[in-house]
């Protein structure tokens, strides 16, 4: 059976992806904000039988230190982490900026993915088949990425925002396949399309109106699990890979370009050592 780590799933895919790897046998160790929802994560757990394999950690991810807490448990904890499904986010209409001076989705959607990739690769290198799951959004231009103003001081709107992190997670996974693919970890990019998740936010009333609409449209969480089940029962071969609503896309084009990858890791780290 293998341990698997989500990040975001008190909610939407990260919950319906606990559950299912609850009922077939995995350990799984969800991290939230919530407590409630962390709790009923717990009873559903207990319903199941499974009380002993599950394990919810509160934790706000938009926080550095929180992230390193997290990455510090879990190590001390479990010898090896067979997959990383990373979920976490959270849509704001008005700009917000964390305990750490940092713009909330830049914090949560992109740092914290960078911070627990790399703090767990040691424990994923231990494991037979580690995989990276992060839930992003793989394939958009490089365009949406503001290089002078990666935390939207200027201009800022929340689905650029969303949209610029989707993009620096690409990046992400192009520099971590790099650096850990000998290692046997494997990083998959999923899109799951449009979602009846719980759509965290803030949201302005124009941006509710839209989110409601989507709602009547968007697929059932449950057909978001495919890929993500596939990549962590049987990782694809290669280092790097990416789906967008189950079908794979190239990641040898420029929206995957390896010197943007490299700015982004550089640009990454000084900002870290600056925090």
């Amino acid at each position: 059976m293998k341990t698997i780590v989500i990040a975001g799933g008190t909610d939407g895919i990260g919950k319906a992806l606990a559950d299912t790897r609850l009922a077939v046998g995995d350990t799984v160790v969800v991290i939230g904000r919530n407590d409630v929802k962390g709790k009923a994560f717990l009873d559903s757990a207990e319903a199941l039988g499974a009380r002993e394999r599950a394990v919810f950690i509160k934790a706000d991810l938009s926080l550095l230190a929180e992230n390193e807490r997290i990455i510090k448990t879990l190590r001390s904890r479990f010898a090896a982490v067979d997959s990383l499904v990373l979920c976490a986010r959270h849509y704001r209409s008005k700009r917000a900026v964390t305990a750490d001076r940092l713009e909330e989705n830049f914090a949560l959607f992109y740092l914290s993915r960078y911070l627990l990739c790399h703090g767990l690769a040691d424990a994923l290198a231990a494991a037979d088949q580690p995989v990276v799951v992060n839930v992003a959004g793989p394939g958009a231009s490089l365009n949406a990425v503001h290089w002078d103003d990666l935390e939207l001081r200027r201009g800022y709107h929340g689905g650029a925002a969303l949209g610029q992190g989707g993009k620096l997670n690409d990046l992400l996974g192009v520099t971590f396949a790099e650096r850990y693919g000998d290692r046997g970890i494997r990083y998959v990019l999923i899109h799951p399309g449009v979602t009846a998740t719980s759509f965290s936010g803030s949201y302005d009333e124009d941006t509710l109106r839209q989110i409601l609409a989507m709602q009547s449209f968007a697929k059932p969480v449950e057909s978001a699990l495919p890929p993500i089940l596939a990549a962590i029962d049987t990782p694809p071969a290669q280092a790097l890979s990416a789906f967008v609503e189950g079908r794979r896309i190239g990641v040898d084009d420029n929206s995957f370009d390896r010197g943007a990858a490299k700015r982004l890791d550089a640009v990454t780290e000084r900002l870290l050592l600056e925090h």
